[in-house]
Order: C-alpha cells, then structure tokens, then sequence
C-alpha cells in the first residue's frame, strides 16, 4: 500500500516553501518577489518606450525594431539549420543497437555500470486523467525495452480528485506483471506552501519511491534514473534502451550531475486537431528539436525528461509552490551542485497530446491556459538572480550564462514582441512620411532590413511545417482528408502572424504582468481528449 501520511510530510516540508507568491502560501521576501516582477517590468517599459520614442525620435524605435527582425530571422535560419541536423541524429539514434554499443564501451572504458543494476523509476503525476490516457501511457512504458526488469512506476495520484485510490488499484491490478514494481501516492491536499499542481505531486511522488524502493526494497541509489513525464507522454519504444546506455556509461563525476532530454513531438492527437494548431505546434516541435541539436546553444528540461536519483535527492526534491517545474528543477539542482549540472540530449524523440475543445473557441481557450501556464517560467529570472546572490561559491561565468539562457527566451517574447511590432508600426503610424515609396524602398536599410527577414521567417515556417509533415503519423484511414480542412490549412499560413499574437505573445505578457502585480495562477489541466 502506498503511503499516504500527511503528518510526515508536515513535519519535511518542501525545500523552497516561503518564496511562493500564491494563495495560501507564505510571501516571497521583499528582494525577490521584485526580482520576479523583471520580466514583466521590461515588457511595459518596452510599451511605454515604443510610444514615447514613435513620436520622439521613431527612427530610432523603427531601427530598433528592424534589429529584432533581423535577429528572428538570423534565429530562425539557425533553427532551420540545426533542425536538420537534429532529424539526422534522431534517424542514427533509431538504428542504433544501444546494448551492442555498450559493450563496446566497456571495451575502452573503466568507470561503468553494469548494464543490469541501473533502475528506471517513473513518475506520472496525474489529475482526472481519463483512464484511457493512463492505461495508453501504460502501454506505451510497458512496451519499452527492459520493462519487466528495470523499471518501476509511481502513479502520483491527488488527493483532491474523488476516489483517485481506487483508480491507482484498479490500475497497479491490470499492469503489476508487465514492470518489475508499480505502486502509487496520493499528494495530500492543503499543505502548507503548496499549489496543487505537478511539481508538488511529483515531488511527494519521489519521497514516496524513496522510502519504498530505496529505504524498504533496499535499491541502491546509485544504480537509478528518475523520469518525470506528463501523464499522456508517449516514449519512443527506444528511450529507456538509450538512457540506461547514457546513464551507465557517463563518467561518475557526471552521471550524478546530469539531466536527460528527448525532443517533443505534438503528434499524439495529430489528427484530432485543426490545422492552425498543427502550424502552431509544427513551430514548437521545430525549436524544441533545435534547441536539443544546436551545439551552440544552451538546452533546458521541457515537458517530460530524466535525471539521477541522487542527483534529485541531493537537490531536495521539486518545489510545491511552482508551476513551470522543469526549468526550475534544473535550475535548482545547477545551484545546489555549484553549477556542475548538465543537460543531455536524447534524439530519441516522445509524443505529446496537443491541447483540445469540443469547440474552435474551446481549444483556443484550453491552447491560451497552457501556454499561460508555460509562460510562468518568467519566474525563473528573479529566481537564478536570487540564487546567484545566495551561491558565489558557483562560477559567476556558469551562473551568468544560465541566466542568459533563461532571459534570451523571456524577454525575447515579452518585451521583445513589444519593440517588434508596437515598434515597427507606431513610428509609421504617428509619421507617415518615414514610409518610403514603394519604387525607393531599397535605399532605405532599416525598411529593407524588415522585409528581408520577414521573407526568411516566412520561408523558414513554411519548411519548420514541411518538416513535421515529414515525421508526422500516417493518417488514419477513418480520418480522410476534407476540403474544409484544406482549406484551413492554407488560411493558416497567412493567420500565422495572428495565431503566434493570440497563443504566443499575449499568453507571456499575460503571465508576466501577473508576476509583476504579484498575481497569482491556479494549475489547470489542459483539454487533451
């Protein structure tokens, strides 16, 4: 039976309760509680500069804004390019036989595990999930390599949804004999300091596994992986093959310092949804891909990913009091390992339910929470600014650039949308006379610069899209292309501009003007089915 004592929970708290800026919790300190206001502070003076500079001095502001252009484009090119080079390992990663290639590392190398020790402990933290998204999520591990002798899985039930208990039985029943242990919790609800929401589930989930697999079954510590996923996270039937490889091959100094990251695919209702959030989500797989296969670029958790044991111990477990868990999970393990904390890619790539609606409106609003709910990641500024104060013993150069990472995508979408648009359409609109006639348009760089890299975006999303196509599910035959849908499709590409405003730019500014009032968010589970 899994164990489900609030009194011991009470008495070890989560590590970070006080800093939370939600209902019922205690109040983040003075410093940084304004720390965590930054984001949203540069999006309205961003506001308030295109205004004032459009009639001050707009050729300034327009030039501004024709940087940006220039660096979107600059970023998608970029994209474009290590996106290829992602597709290419993902195809190499599929042909690999990851247990021939480990015995070839154990031919040259000394530091390795023993394939058979290493452990994988899931986690699947989950909140009136439809029992046919658990059963197919179970399917989908219980398929994985090594299942029936490596991997053991917590379902994180909560305690606020009715009869959650009997759910994880009727489950752990049906699927006991397909993994080597399957058991469950129940988060308690009204703890102090908490939110109800899958960082504060995942991290009762983990003490519980410690206490029944490590301190009870007597698994060494040392020897397993722990995997954080959403509850309708489907693994490529090679993951766990290809992260027992990573795990047991790492050097020591590295294999308890590590995260590992597969890229994201919204393909699992592919062909549940409308065509504009295929574009939308063709967008996201594109960058998330990107990201991971860049080797210039500085990659962060997202979604679903695994770490060592030791190391999540080591770091105290996920905060309760946080939505976005997966970059501040990383973030706080970086600052509890003095900055030694890598992540690794797996081009091994899962499949993610697209959010849905019983209605076009329905999906729009359950697409907008979601990525709301992303969008609280703009936290995570004020929260490295306030680690980096706490921990000089990390490299200022580590801490910085980590910072970097963090701010490049945060401001780029919130006061960086702001100068983008606001800046390139204010000054034209307050002074006519900048816009140059349509024959000189040429001579004028900062006009050409925008026209130059709004024609590179456009190209580059057009192939981002070609490209999901390509890796897409086949379609089912029950699910025949219509012209309405066609149609869609096509009307999408010229809505691009008006899709990424509404489930991109308002989502952010929305989150981040929350942040800098001090408002709070409530975790919603997206629409999926």
């Amino acid at each position: 039976m899994p164990y489900q004592s609030t009194g011991e929970r009470r008495n070890n708290p989560q590590v970070g309760v006080g800093r939370s800026l939600w209902s019922g919790a205690p109040e983040a300190p003075i410093p940084e509680r304004a720390l965590d206001g930054i984001p949203g502070c540069l999006a309205w003076l961003a506001l308030l500069f295109c205004f004032a500079s459009a009639l001050a001095f707009p050729r300034v502001v327009l030039t501004l804004a024709a940087l940006i252009y220039a660096y979107s484009a600059l970023r998608f090119t970029l994209a474009g390019l290590s996106n290829l080079r992602g597709l290419r390992k993902i195809r190499e990663w599929e042909a690999t036989d990851w247990h021939a290639k480990y015995l070839e590392a154990t031919k040259t190398k000394t530091d390795i595990l023993p394939w058979d020790v290493v452990r994988h402990v899931v986690i699947i933290p989950n909140y009136k999930e439809p029992d046919e998204i658990l059963r197919k999520t179970l399917d989908n591990l219980a398929a994985q390599v090594g299942a029936r002798d490596r991997m053991a899985i917590v379902l994180a039930m909560e305690g606020a949804e009715a009869n959650a208990s009997v759910k994880a039985e009727r489950l752990m029943a049906d699927y006991r004999d397909r993994f080597l242990a399957i058991n469950y919790s129940v988060h308690p609800t009204g703890l102090p300091g908490e939110l109800r929401c899958k960082s504060s589930n995942e991290a009762w989930a983990a003490r519980h596994a410690r206490r029944w697999l490590i301190d009870e079954l007597g698994w060494d510590i040392n020897h397993m992986v722990v995997t954080s996923m959403d509850a309708d996270t489907l693994w490529h039937p090679l993951y766990f093959h290809a992260l027992t490889y990573a795990f047991a091959t790492a050097p020591s100094d590295i294999r308890y310092t590590r995260f590992w990251q597969a890229p994201i695919r919204y393909h699992a209702n592919i062909w549940e949804i409308s065509p504009p959030m295929r574009l939308v989500n063709a967008y996201g797989t594109a960058f998330e891909l990107a990201y991971l296969s860049a080797p210039f670029w500085y990659a962060l958790p997202m979604s679903s990913y695994s770490l060592s044991f030791r190391l999540l111990d080591s770091s105290g477990y996920w905060d309760g009091d946080v939505i976005a868990d997966e970059w501040h999970m990383f973030i706080k393990s970086f600052f509890a390992n003095h900055g030694a904390v890598t992540l690794e890619p797996i081009f091994l790539p899962f499949l993610a339910t697209a959010t849905t609606g019983d209605t076009m409106w329905e999906t729009v609003k359950n697409r907008y929470q979601q990525t709301l709910r992303h969008a609280w990641g703009s936290k995570e500024v004020g929260f490295i600014i306030a680690r980096i104060l706490e921990h000089p013993e990390t490299p200022l150069r580590d801490s910085l650039k980590l910072l970097l990472r963090a701010m490049h995508d945060i401001l780029l979408a919130g006061a960086g949308w702001v100068i983008l648009t606001l800046g390139s359409q204010l000054p034209v609109l307050f002074n006519p006379g900048l816009v140059p006639p349509l024959h000189l348009i040429h001579t004028d760089p900062v006009y050409m610069m925008q026209v130059i890299s709004s024609i590179v975006v456009v190209v580059l999303g057009v192939v981002f899209w070609l490209q999901d196509i390509g890796v897409r599910p086949p379609r089912p035959t029950h699910r025949p292309q219509t012209n309405k849908e066609r149609l869609l499709t096509l009307a999408s590409f010229p809505l691009l501009v008006i899709l990424t405003f509404i489930f991109v730019a308002m989502p952010v500014l929305h989150a981040q003007t929350r942040l800098l009032l001090g408002s709070s968010l409530q975790f919603q589970v997206a629409r999926k089915v």
